[in-house]
């Protein structure tokens, strides 16, 4: 008896919660379910609580070094201008934040340097928490919109910036022709995104399989594209002056992982704040970080930096394809 006590009760434990853990995914359904998910996670506020104002990864330097965790975030933007050219552009310069979550990217982009934002992204309840988060006077504003379909015109922006958004998008095609419509000719763009090893060049093995299909369904993510196809679609708009400029920043980004699940222990106050049910919805979340721990840092997955630049004349089929956008 004792020995089932001591063996055999913590296995029956162990494999309810596994099973609960799979049963219980947020597959991706459409982009409502991407909507509902986010709506929730900003309602029950756990991961405002233990992420910030940034719902995205931190940067800790190359090579990487320990960092208090809500700074690398924060650094992570300033990081991301640099690395974009951003910070030689004027004030007042137009910038469109696709998947801007709650707005923490957009606050420090029109606080910090002058910039006119517009934040994007297909929750509600994130809207209005970005709305709230948002003191006066800072040129930000943040709307409901689709990034499969944007609603603005084409050139509407000087800067198109988007962070770890293209996981949820269904069609990476259609994504990066948004992306690149809404630029005005000779803008920026500047993308931060979680890709997929290129199978292409590479399959996947028979471990790395089941690790992806985990890293799809529980976060409600349809697919991950890799960096080298994601910069073939953006040139295959037909609306890239040149090459799309790439890099891999996984070791920099890579101990944001472990870090995350950190703030559960070293922010105790959440526990009665969010009760057990918190303790809960927080826990089922460490099998997805250990998970994205793993495949970033056996090369599965992999942290894709992007910049382009659209040119001053498009191809006639892009044309075609941004007026049928708008059109719609």
């Amino acid at each position: 008896m004792n020995l089932f006590y001591f063996f055999g009760l913590p296995l029956i434990v162990l494999s309810i919660a596994i099973a609960v853990y799979l049963l219980t995914a947020r597959r991706y359904q459409s982009s409502e379910s991407v909507a509902n998910s986010y709506d929730e996670w900003t309602e029950d506020g756990i991961l405002e609580f233990y992420w910030g104002e940034h719902i995205h990864l931190g940067h800790y330097g190359s090579p990487p070094k320990s960092k208090d965790f809500l700074q690398a975030k924060s650094d992570f933007v300033h990081e991301m201008v640099k690395w974009g050219g951003l910070d030689n552009l004027p004030r007042e310069t137009t910038v469109l934040d696709v998947g801007c979550g709650i707005g923490g990217s957009s606050r420090i982009l029109a606080k910090d340097y002058g910039f006119d934002v517009t934040g994007v992204t297909i929750s509600p309840q994130q809207v209005k928490r970005a709305q709230e988060l948002t003191p006066e006077g800072v040129n930000a504003k943040f709307l409901v919109d689709d990034a499969m379909k944007l609603s603005f015109a084409d050139a509407s922006f000087d800067v198109v910036w988007s962070v770890e958004a293209g996981p949820h998008m269904p069609d990476k095609a259609v994504f990066a022709q948004e992306l690149m419509r809404v630029l005005k000719p000779g803008g920026l763009l500047v993308v931060a995104d979680w890709n997929q090893r290129d199978d292409r060049q590479k399959p996947l093995n028979f471990w790395e399989k089941p690790v992806m299909r985990q890293l799809l369904d529980q976060w409600s993510h349809p697919e991950f594209s890799s960096i080298e196809g994601f910069s073939e679609l953006l040139v295959e708009t037909g609306f890239v002056a040149g090459e799309v400029t790439t890099t891999d920043w996984s070791q920099e980004t890579l101990p944001s992982w472990i870090d995350s699940i950190w703030q559960g222990i070293v922010k105790p106050k959440g526990l009665i704040i969010f009760g057990v049910s918190g303790f809960i919805k927080s826990l089922r979340e460490v099998p997805t970080l250990l998970l994205m721990r793993l495949a970033f840092g056996t090369g599965l997955c992999r942290f894709g930096m992007f910049r382009a630049v659209r040119a001053n004349s498009v191809s006639p089929s892009a044309e075609a394809i941004s007026q049928e956008t708008v059109s719609h």
